[in-house]
């Protein structure tokens, strides 16, 4: 079930009805089995695969804390590790690794190669909550968090079904203290949990799908051949779908969370308006980013052993921050991009003697870093979006087509700046006020008065094009 759908509201609904009723413990039993049915919504037959690496991981990790000595413990980390990875690989990359060795043997003129390409069915949030369970397990070896002693609490932390599908990716140290301990109602939460829900449908479905529609035509061909103002338009629709899609999701995620007493970290922090690639990444994906560096960076030497190694590090962080989101040499390249320009970045940064506070920060030279990051990361989302390395070359060579344009196009243009704006001009708001969404400080009759406008806008202004969320296929 989706988050944007009617199925989720009431399946949410009855939840959080049922769960203020019980007791702590009876609580976690019933979050279980709701999330378990979450889950299995989606595809039952996949249940059986999330409950057995739970049930590994958590029997693991209690021989892994420092205290037990057990005379094995770097082997069980490392039989964690590899198992936990070598499933993901398996169902998320074998088609793609046999795909390529095809089109590999194809080039060296072996016509039809004798290869049995089975086509993988992608376990729904497989990359998240894989990656919560290497981070249990990581923390628990490293002394930095005590297993858990209860299935039913370990199960929940995984399975918890606001992050379940799409993340945010929830670090152990954080979600896991909240599951062992009773939560208590908290009207303002709870009502800053109604109000997140209505911000994330709102930038899903009245941002992203709109912005979706012309993304859309622009990348299938519909707005014409791939032209200077068909890529523009493409990489700009893009951007906003892909921002307010990711979100949006993180907004309901939180706000669903929160209905049951829990806190999620912030997902996004207004990364268009980051000045350079580094701060993007402290704003995108934030749960991702500080992931990649806690548990991949920094394990591969970070910035401890040189310039030259951290070049190194930040290309092969990123290179398989590409590859996590999925089995296409198009997010490898993506994520190529992201590392060496993180490595230029971090180069020149160094050469020039420069620190964050030696920086020119005067209001037209922000605004001059801000535009100009936003439009290399809106052409690095060219290959995010496209299907293929062909067609995202062949889609980026527009650019040098200056002709083709048609009425059609201003439009598409208009409609695109309709859509796009508000998120703009929500994200200015947010990061001069620094509040986690609009108006999160103001009178609840305000407030109220938003949400029930915006609601209204939801339901006026939603696309009638049914687009998935984005990271769902992740």
């Amino acid at each position: 079930m989706f988050f944007d759908t009617p199925i989720y509201i009431v399946f949410l609904a009855l939840v959080v009805a049922v769960y203020w009723r019980l007791g702590f413990r009876p609580q976690n039993t019933v979050l279980l089995l709701a999330s378990y049915v979450f889950y299995g919504w989606w595809d039952w037959r996949f249940l059986a695969l999330m409950i057995a690496s739970t049930t590994a991981d958590f029997l693991i990790a209690r021989k892994l804390s420092p205290a037990t000595a057990h005379p094995y413990r770097r082997h069980l980390l490392i039989i964690s590790v590899v198992g936990n990875f070598a499933v993901l690989g398996f169902f998320k990359y074998f088609d793609f690794f046999i795909d390529s060795a095809a089109t590999a043997l194809q080039a060296f003129g072996v016509e039809n190669p004798p290869m049995t390409l089975l086509r993988i069915l992608l376990p729904p949030g497989i990359s998240f909550y894989t990656f919560q369970e290497i981070a249990y397990i990581v923390d628990v070896y490293d002394g930095k968090l005590e297993p858990a002693h209860d299935f039913v609490d370990y199960g929940l932390f995984i399975s918890l079904f606001p992050h379940l599908i799409a993340g945010p990716i929830q670090r152990p140290s954080h979600l896991l203290p909240q599951v062992q301990t009773p939560r208590t109602f908290r009207p303002d939460a709870f009502y800053d949990g109604l109000m997140l829900i209505i911000s994330g449908l709102f930038r899903k479905c009245v941002i992203a799908d709109n912005c979706a529609l012309i993304a859309n035509a622009a990348f299938d061909g519909r707005l014409g051949e791939p032209s200077l103002p068909v890529v523009l338009l493409g990489m700009y629709a893009f951007a906003w779908q892909i921002y307010g899609d990711f979100s949006g999701y993180s907004d309901i995620a939180r706000g669903s969370a929160q209905l049951l007493g829990f806190h999620f970290m912030v997902n996004f922090r207004q990364p268009y308006l980051a000045q350079n690639l580094q701060d993007f990444w402290r704003r995108w994906h934030i749960s991702l980013s500080t992931w990649l560096r806690d548990y991949l960076y920094i394990r591969l030497g970070g910035n401890a052993h040189g310039e030259r190694k951290t070049y190194r590090n930040l290309l092969l962080t990123m290179m398989l921050g590409g590859l996590w989101h999925g089995a296409n040499w198009t997010f490898v390249v993506w994520g190529t991009i992201h590392g060496l320009w993180l490595a230029l970045e971090r180069a020149l940064r160094t050469m020039l003697g420069m620190t964050r506070d030696s920086e020119r920060t005067g209001a037209v030279n922000i605004w001059v870093k801000r535009i100009g990051l936003f439009h290399l990361v809106a052409l690095c989302w060219i290959f995010f979006r496209a299907p293929s390395l062909r067609e995202a070359v062949s889609f980026l060579a527009g650019v040098a087509n200056w002709g083709g344009w048609q009425p059609d196009l201003l439009i598409a243009l208009q409609f695109l700046v309709l859509f796009s704006l508000p998120l703009f001009l929500i994200d200015l708001y947010l990061e001069h006020t620094g509040e986690e969404y609009v108006l999160a400080t103001r009178a609840p009759a305000l407030r109220a008065a938003v949400g029930v406008a915006l609601f209204i806008v939801i339901a006026l202004a939603s696309s009638n094009n049914l687009n998935a969320f984005i990271y769902f296929q992740f």
